[in-house]
């Protein structure tokens, strides 16, 4: 679906989830295409979790050269050939990794050999250590117990020299920095990182250290924000608290649009929450109020900001509006911005997994609408997964996302949920 913030399908009362995903990821492929992120050359210890800007070519063979996959005696595979009995080998000498066995091996000889050893040209099977006899320098052993070229890994066998080792878009994870450093890579180009400017709007919060007045609530959707934010290693902006009124928002949409490549507010979206908030927005750029047909996270705004003159180079400013209920925001982030700022930065795989567990209790449902239900994930006495909801769900209750480890994802179409039924649940951990 193309993303237009005056796409009827888009404004409609029920836009489904995967509807808004698709107009979202549609609207970051444009802005990839007008302008690509910067990348850099960074540290190898300073490039985990971020997304590597380009292929990652191996500058030499894995392995190097042909060596044992095992402990064991290494010989010429022609002697298994034709053969009746049992094998018997001369031992004339041993073999270690980073120490080469040197010297001739003959017809019906052997070598003993460690894992990693470089395989003498003469030889090109081995056999484990623990399938052999050994006496007088000898081995002896059944040759129907392997064939030809048996546990010998071959050059270049895991990587080509020249070849990608790691592709483009992958966000780095520890073993491809390891992956890095056994193929001598000290440093690696990756994409820079977004800068994501946050803030949060309405006159009822109050910043931390602040006294509550009556009506108000303290600020915790900037800390959600920052946490889930600082989790995909993105730079964080904070803009703090915006009070309800057009010029304030204004200044503060326009401020964050200088220095960030995305902005993200809480509060302010959902239908008859100060008019002014939806001009302001329309003001400064394309955007789209949604009614989407989820559970929490209903009001979700979306598009992008006007390029700003003082910003170099000028670039449209992404923008989500999500809502104000902390669980809510946390929601809206964890299926639509995350992907999103994930895809803006490169990454070419966005999606979370997914895995399943047995419901302990039953879960209402109506079809219509995606829900996502706190949760807690483990196993049954059986070892089998299963998870039970955190208790009351609603949208601003956010000590049941505390106490939460997973969602379980109840689909559109989805209706009740009978206790021992499969339920889908993604985990939180790495993703918020």
């Amino acid at each position: 679906m193309k993303y237009s913030p005056n796409n009827p399908i888009l404004l409609s009362s029920s836009l489904r989830v995967d509807q808004a995903r698709e107009a979202i990821a549609g609207l970051v492929n444009e802005l990839l295409t007008e302008s690509p992120l910067d990348s850099e050359l960074v540290a190898l210890n300073d490039a985990l979790n971020r997304v590597l800007s380009e292929d990652l070519l191996s500058p030499i063979d894995v392995p190097s050269a042909d060596n044992s996959a095992m402990d064991g005696y290494a010989f010429d595979g022609v002697c298994l050939k034709g053969g009746s009995g049992k094998t018997q080998l001369k031992i004339a000498g041993i073999a270690y990794a980073g120490k080469p066995f040197v010297g001739e091996i003959a017809k019906g000889e052997c070598i003993q050999i460690m894992t990693g050893a470089l395989m003498p040209s003469a030889c090109d099977t081995v056999i484990p250590q623990e399938l052999v006899s050994i006496s007088d320098h000898e081995i002896v052993f059944d040759p129907s117990l392997l064939k030809s070229g048996d546990n010998r890994r071959l050059k270049g066998e895991d990587l080509q020299k020249n070849k990608p080792a790691i592709i483009a878009g992958r966000i780095l994870r520890p073993a491809d920095l390891g992956l890095a450093a056994s193929l001598g890579i000290a440093s690696l180009k990756v994409k820079r990182k977004l800068r994501v400017a946050i803030l949060s709007s309405g006159d009822e919060l109050t910043p931390l250290g602040k006294t509550l007045q009556e009506g108000g609530i303290y600020d915790s959707n900037r800390y959600s924000l920052t946490g889930m934010l600082k989790r995909l290693n993105l730079d964080v902006i904070d803009c703090g608290i915006v009070r309800d009124d057009p010029d304030s928002l204004k200044a503060a949409f326009c401020a964050a649009a200088v220095k960030a490549d995305v902005l993200i507010s809480s509060g302010g979206v959902s239908v008859g929450e100060a008019d002014f908030t939806k001009h302001v927005l329309q003001e400064l750029g394309d955007v789209g109020f949604w009614k989407i047909a989820m559970r929490p996270g209903r009001p979700m705004a979306f598009g992008t900001l006007k390029p700003v003159p003082e910003k170099t180079p000028a670039h449209k400013t992404l923008f989500f509006g999500l809502p104000g209920n902390p669980v809510a925001v946390m929601v809206t982030f964890y299926q639509f911005v995350r992907s999103a700022l994930l895809q803006l930065n490169g990454a070419k795989d966005t999606t979370p997994l997914l895995t399943q567990a047995i419901a302990e209790n039953a879960i209402r449902k109506k079809a219509g609408r995606t829900e996502f239900q706190r949760a807690i994930l483990s196993r049954d006495p059986e070892g089998k997964p299963s998870v039970r909801l955190t208790g009351s769900q609603g949208a601003g209750i956010l000590r049941s996302m505390s106490e939460a480890n997973c969602f379980v994802i109840l689909a559109h179409d989805q209706e009740n949920i009978a206790a021992g039924d499969w339920v889908d649940v993604a985990l939180f951990e790495g993703l918020l």
